[in-house]
């Protein structure tokens, strides 16, 4: 089958007749007859039915209606994108992060790319630490961003960011006790200062969720200090007093013996000028 074969498919369509699609297309009718037999082979069923009246799809005519106009989108497709001067083939970079750090990170992050490097198709997924690094060591990813960074094999890591997590109250109220869950790293250092006792605080997996509890509630939490900066300096908010504090530094991470999109040094650097240029992180 090729492209003629269905172009010439859909014209008699149009057109109602052989004849007035041999003229449309500017071919003999011999020709229309032959394109339109072969195609019959090629799908071993029968089109048409001619008559006086003109020519009347098949069943499986009309079955094979939208396959062929599929064909034909498709290939104007190609001839377009062939004829760019400029075209790059679409590469497709996989990225991921744990779930705390999909807002606004990786979010960001893609927002990014997509202004920086247009042709660039990004797939992205938020999943546990664990599931992140499964899909990295079975190369189903091609980077992810963690808090915790674990030197495998054929892993590059880099830390791309130095964070912190502070113990900041409402003005409102300082109770309830917000509990986030910021990772197992966390988990354990803040069992071992017991601020307060997470078992009996409200729980939340997601900080901007806790986030937004505490600006309209009241309470206290633990959060990170570019996302509260702003609630701090309006007043908003305050920081406990001795209270201590946790580094919560970010990595980057992804092989070093696969294959990576061209443009993954790009859309690495893309990540980094947004960590530097931004002063605080929205809720």
């Amino acid at each position: 089958m090729d492209i003629e074969q269905a172009r010439t498919f859909l014209e008699i369509i149009h057109a109602g007749t052989f004849a007035r699609a041999a003229e449309r297309l500017h071919v003999t009718q011999t020709t229309v007859t032959a394109r339109v037999q072969a195609l019959e082979s090629s799908l071993n069923c029968r089109l048409f039915v001619r008559n006086r009246a003109g020519a009347r799809l098949t069943k499986s005519g009309e079955a094979f209606v939208k396959p062929a106009k599929n064909m034909l989108e498709a290939w104007e497709q190609a001839k377009q994108l062939c004829s760019m001067a400029d075209y790059q083939a679409q590469q497709t970079l996989r990225v991921g992060g744990e779930i705390s750090l999909w807002n606004p990170i990786l979010i960001d992050w893609l927002l990014t790319m997509n202004n920086d490097l247009p042709h660039l198709l990004v797939n992205s997924q938020v999943t546990t630490t664990d599931s992140l690094y499964q899909s990295l060591q079975k190369q189903e990813i091609d980077a992810i961003i963690v808090h915790s960074p674990r030197y495998l094999p054929s892993l590059v890591v880099e830390q791309i960011a130095e964070e912190k997590l502070i113990h900041v109250a409402s003005d409102l109220s300082q109770t309830p006790d917000l509990f986030i869950d910021w990772g197992e790293d966390f988990t354990v250092q803040f069992d071992r200062c017991v601020p307060f006792n997470r078992q009996a605080a409200m729980q939340f997996s997601l900080g901007p969720m806790a986030l937004k509890y505490l600006l309209a509630k009241g309470g206290n939490g633990y959060f990170r200090t570019r996302v509260v900066a702003q609630y701090l300096k309006e007043g908003r908010l305050h920081k406990v007093k001795g209270a201590a504090e946790f580094t919560y530094p970010i990595y980057l991470v992804y092989h070093n013996n696969k294959a990576l999109p061209d443009d993954f040094e790009q859309a690495k650097k893309s990540l980094l000028d947004g960590f530097n240029q931004a002063s605080h992180w929205s809720i």
